[in-house]
């Protein structure tokens, strides 16, 4: 199964939609209406106020859809190789979605990053904030946030009912957070009516004004009670063990990668790797300064005043003239970059949660692709060395190339494809694969700015160590320390191996600890990623062609975001 777009450029004709693409368009439009914060996400119209029903009712309404989709493409036969991929990937994606159901746990998804309690709030971040109307929508959207929580609490009531409830600390977690968006005076609510302002600072209109107080008063109180029933009722039944074990384990890998793995032997490569890396490191600290070790180097990096940055808006200025510099650099020669495509906004999150991360662009491309940081409180000193690659990561040609790519071609894949599946080994392992095509390709040939490619790459591998082995409760390898992984061994780990603040690593242990499977997709995605280019490259040096690295991108990105083993069977057939 093969989709050969490898000749398409951005003026490639439009393809006539098949009977396929009918049924995956009328799975996205009944998707969005069960899902109207995905909507906004996407910057669709008409569902500005609304929220997924969060109760079990509404996992069970998204049961029954991805259930009647799958019988419905097994009727279906495909009429090109672009229709091939869309069956393959659709019945791997929602087959998935329908075992994750069954299983239970969706009611119970609860941790620091990526569960109804965040996203009940971060659909605020993506909303226009320009006019009356805009305002007047945030409004609806806020009023509405009680039900959005009540729902979600019962699907929790329900999940303990049945024995599952997340771990302990991923409820003490978000209690906090809970409590940050509900507090009074500077809690995320306060300030989203407080700071309110219509495009050129004018104030709101009376009316709206008012409905947002209200709307955003409610919302903040019903955080204060998410809270509470987390502290007072769920919390008492959490267990206090961190680790999923491995029929869990197993489930979360394959929906991160889209792909299934040995997961032992992929333990013992992120060992190796990891140890590869450091190897690596230790080289580069030599360039930097000679005799000294990494720690050393970096310090030296970290003292060099022309490498550091003061202030959020400082970090937030330099982060957008390297991303422009990266678009308008590798536009045509080693990549096809549309028009539309070459805006990426560079943003200071409104949180404080210690993530970065990207956003992609709307269907019509009004609300550009964006890269966020949201910087722990405290938190006004950053240093361009180690963060360099980072930019590459999330903006050209990490995941802004991917993502707006997938957005441009209408003209290739249906709105499922584009804009609805998103695979995160595929998307999070591209996004390492360009930070190492960036080293390849000679932007990262400052010691410093590869020591910081090499220091992000260090943390996806012990990611990998860390995820696995304290999930799966596996032998801490000897240069680590001995025994059964444990979260407390397991920080001492990181620690030593993430160079990032400690702000920044409390969330990232957390997240680990609460989100099983994601943090290792990325180094293992990137894997996938290069094994796949370089089979391309060996059976191009046997058929006695060369192989073309631009065309290799472009044929890839067209495909949009699916899972590993179906990019393989699509590339490789």
């Amino acid at each position: 199964m093969t989709q050969n777009t490898s000749n398409a450029s951005t003026e490639t004709p439009q393809r006539a939609p098949s009977i396929v693409d009918a049924a995956a368009e009328t799975f996205t439009d009944r998707h969005l209406e069960l899902n109207p914060s995905l909507a906004t996400e996407l910057g669709f119209a008409g569902h500005e106020t609304e929220y997924p029903d969060y109760s079990p009712a509404g996992h069970q309404a998204r049961l029954a859809l991805f259930r009647e989709t799958l019988t419905l493409l097994e009727t279906l036969e495909p009429t090109d190789d672009v229709d091939e991929v869309t069956l393959d990937a659709m019945r791997e994606r929602l087959g998935l979605d329908v075992e994750e159901i069954e299983s239970g746990w969706t009611l119970a998804d609860l941790n620091n990053i990526d569960s109804p309690a965040q996203h009940i709030r971060a659909v605020f971040d993506l909303m226009p904030m320009g006019s009356a109307e805009d305002w007047s929508n945030i409004a609806g959207r806020a009023a509405n946030v009680p039900a959005a929580i009540e729902g979600y609490v019962a699907s929790l009531r329900a999940a303990a009912a049945d024995g599952k409830v997340a771990a302990a600390r991923q409820v003490r977690v978000v209690v906090g957070q809970a409590r940050q968006y509900g507090a009074e005076g500077n809690g995320f609510f306060a300030r989203l009516a407080e700071n309110a302002r219509l495009d050129g600072g004018a104030s709101l209109p009376d009316d709206v004004a008012r409905s947002l107080a209200e709307g955003c008063r409610a919302a903040a109180g019903a955080y204060r009670q998410l809270a509470d029933f987390l502290e007072d009722e769920l919390l008492p039944q959490a267990p206090e063990k961190d680790a999923v074990g491995r029929e869990r384990y197993a489930r979360a890998s394959r929906r991160f990668l889209g792909a299934t793995v040995d997961l032992e032997e992929t333990y013992a490569w992120g060992v190796a790797e990891l140890d590869r890396i450091i190897a690596e490191q230790e080289a580069v600290a030599e360039q930097i300064k000679p005799g000294a070790t990494v720690e050393e180097a970096k310090k030296a990096l970290n003292d060099d005043p022309a490498r550091q940055l003061k202030g959020t808006e400082q970090l937030r200025a330099w982060m957008q003239g390297l991303a422009d510099r990266a678009v308008a650099d590798l536009a045509g020669t080693h990549f096809e970059i549309a028009e539309p495509m070459l805006k990426l906004e560079c943003m200071i999150a409104p949180t404080h949660d210690g993530g970065i991360y990207y956003t992609a662009p709307s269907d019509d491309f009004s609300r550009p692709g964006r890269m966020w940081w949201s910087v722990p409180e405290g938190e006004d000193s950053f240093t361009t060395w180690s963060e360099t690659t980072t930019v590459y990561h999330e903006g050209v040609p990490g995941h802004h190339l991917q993502c707006a790519t997938a957005v441009y071609r209408r003209d290739l894949l249906n709105r499922w494809r584009r804009l609805i599946c998103w695979v995160s080994g595929h998307g999070e392992g591209w996004a390492l694969y360009a930070e190492r095509l960036m080293d390849e390709l000679g932007y990262l040939s400052d010691p410093g700015d590869r020591m910081g490619m090499l220091d992000a790459q260090r943390m996806r591998a012990a990611r990998v160590v860390f995820d696995i082995g304290v999930h799966l409760e596996l032998e801490v390898p000897e240069r680590w320390g001995s025994g059964t992984w444990t979260p407390e061994k397991g920080y001492d780990f990181l620690r030593k191996n993430l160079a990032i603040s400690d702000g920044q690593l409390d969330f990232e242990y957390n997240r680990y600890l609460g989100w099983p499977g994601q943090a290792p997709s990325y180094k293992v995605g990137q894997r996938l990623w290069e094994q796949i280019r370089a089979e391309l490259a060996e059976r191009a040096a046997a058929e006695g062609s060369e192989f073309d690295l631009k065309t290799f991108h472009t044929r890839a990105l067209n495909l949009g975001s699916v899972g590993l083993d179906t990019l393989r069977r699509a590339l490789l057939g």
